[in-house]
């Protein structure tokens, strides 16, 4: 571990590896701007959400963050989110009874996390699936390497059917639009349960691959010690990020109108799809080298860490500000702006969850939600470094 790494946010770290924090930081900007065109109502939409009826800017930054954000964030986070595992696994000194039990329970509570962020706030929540991932992909920590490689590349199949399955419905009935266009607070709430009930089981489909490519990664401690494997975070970012633009860029520009592709359009959604899975991964390797070459992590670098650090409350946050700004029944702008104002609105909101990350961590307190999970994991119990 470098002296750097050691000195990022020390009273809570413990030696925390600067990557893994910094990954999910700014994976949490991607998330931002993958989700708050989904706020937006009254219009037509494509393949993925996005308004059909915008100007100009609206259409650069659709085909944009189609290529580059939608698709790619949560893959990152699914990998994440397996490495993380490892290193919960790890830090275990019982038998794999104890760790296993540990694991489910953590992933129950997320589970029970994403309903109340579902009911309250957000019908896409991502929560929920990661929580029940975990439940059910608790055993392949116990996998050898050669398994997770083998059943990642068989579970592509997988998911490229669930991505032809839902391209083809949305080349029959339209893209999703009004998914946040109830103007009444009760009836909203049963209109996100059910939109989340359907589209969570997706999401799991979506996380195995990349589930199972963090757990292989973990095992080797590539963004534990980035600096030790530069040449193959090198080309896992070139290929990955390489691949996601590439497959990306068709449907990039169906979606921002500039190319009609007719009877191409549904394998154009599902090439999207599968590279992004590249793409996440290929993302999360650039963090890496960006951590390797961080021999004295700025200012930037340790208040984007600490935003990673705290990702699971930052992430809540930016849902209570996107409803407070765009549902009819709060600031109603979701019929007003379009997509490039929306993003806009969204990175101003990122930045905020960064200061307020930051500043959480000068005062050496952990974020609401991540002091919330620990104590429903663990009781009254404290470890130090769990993730």
């Amino acid at each position: 571990m470098s002296p750097s790494s050691a000195m990022l946010d020390r009273p809570l770290t413990g030696g925390r590896a600067l990557a893994p924090d910094l990954a999910r930081g700014v994976m949490l900007l991607m998330i931002a701007l993958a989700h708050a065109h989904m706020y937006l109502s009254g219009h037509p939409t494509g393949f993925r959400a996005y308004a059909l009826d915008g100007g100009a800017l609206d259409r650069v930054v659709t085909g944009v963050q189609v290529a580059l954000v939608d698709g790619r964030a949560m893959p990152m986070f699914a990998a994440l989110f397996g490495y993380g595992f490892v290193q919960l696994a790890g830090k275990r000194t019982g038998d794999w009874r104890d760790t296993r039990r540990l694991l489910r329970r953590r992933s129950r509570w997320l589970l029970a996390f994403g309903f109340g962020h579902a009911l309250l706030l957000f019908f896409g929540d991502i929560l929920a699936a990661y929580g029940l991932a975990g439940l059910l992909m608790v055993g392949v920590l116990r996998w050898r390497d050669r398994t997770l490689v083998v059943v990642a590349g068989a579970w592509l199949l997988v998911h490229a059917a669930a991505s032809l399955v839902n391209g083809m419905r949305i080349a029959e009935f339209g893209g999703p639009s009004g998914m946040a266009a109830a103007t009444d607070p009760v009836a909203a709430v049963g209109e996100r349960l059910v939109l989340w009930g359907v589209l969570t089981p997706f999401l799991v489909v979506e996380l195995v691959v990349p589930f199972l490519l963090g757990v292989w990664a973990a095992r080797r401690r590539l963004l534990d010690e980035p600096s030790r494997h530069v040449a193959a975070l090198r080309v896992t970012a070139l290929v990955g990020i390489g691949s996601a633009v590439l497959g990306g860029l068709p449907l990039a520009l169906l979606d921002a109108q500039v190319w009609t592709l007719g009877a191409l359009s549904v394998p154009a959604y599902v090439l999207h799809g599968v590279t992004g899975l590249a793409g996440g991964v290929g993302y999360a390797a650039l963090i890496g080298l960006v951590a390797a070459r961080a021999t004295r992590p700025g200012r930037a670098l340790t208040a984007l860490a600490a935003c990673g650090r705290r990702s699971m409350t930052c992430y809540l946050v930016q849902s209570v500000v996107f409803v407070a700004v765009f549902v009819p029944y709060a600031g109603g702008l979701g019929t007003e702006l379009g997509t490039a104002a929306a993003s806009g609105i969204a990175v101003v909101t990122w930045l905020a969850t960064v200061a307020f990350a930051d500043a959480l961590r000068r005062a050496d307190r952990q974020g609401p939600a991540e002091w919330l999970l620990r104590r429903l994991t663990y009781g009254r119990r404290s470890f130090e470094n769990v993730r």
